[in-house]
């Protein structure tokens, strides 16, 4: 039972709206409007094809925004992406030079000079 009253609400407002589109289109094809588009020039269209043309447009300039806006965070994933792999490669670069000074000091015998040497005792 719901399940057909749900049904028929659609099918009732769905006809609504195609009936109003309808009248919409019928009522206004008809009426003259004057267009401007430049300084002196000016197209005379309905009212129908203004809206519709305005209507279009609007649709038009949306998905440029949304294009333009997904581009431009697309390019700051890519910057930032490539800073962290650029950071990766110095950090390892880092740690690859480390590692060369370790098995070169790790190799000689001779005292590392960066630690002070021990001060001698007086024999009093």
């Amino acid at each position: 039972m719901w399940l057909k009253i749900k049904v028929w609400t659609k099918i009732i407002v769905a006809s609504a709206i195609v009936l109003y589109a309808l009248l919409f289109i019928y009522n206004n094809s008809g009426k003259p409007v004057e267009f401007w588009w430049w300084f002196n020039h000016t197209q005379p269209a309905s009212v129908f094809t203004l809206a519709f043309m305005a209507f279009l447009s609007g649709a038009v300039f949306t998905i440029l925004v949304r294009t333009t806006w997904k581009t431009v965070k697309q390019i700051r994933e890519l910057q930032r992406r490539s800073r962290a792999v650029r950071t990766e490669r110095e950090l390892a670069d880092i740690k690859s030079k480390a590692a060369m000074l370790k098995t070169r000091q790790a190799g000689t015998s001779e005292p590392d000079p960066t630690t002070p040497a021990p001060a001698p005792m007086d024999a009093d």
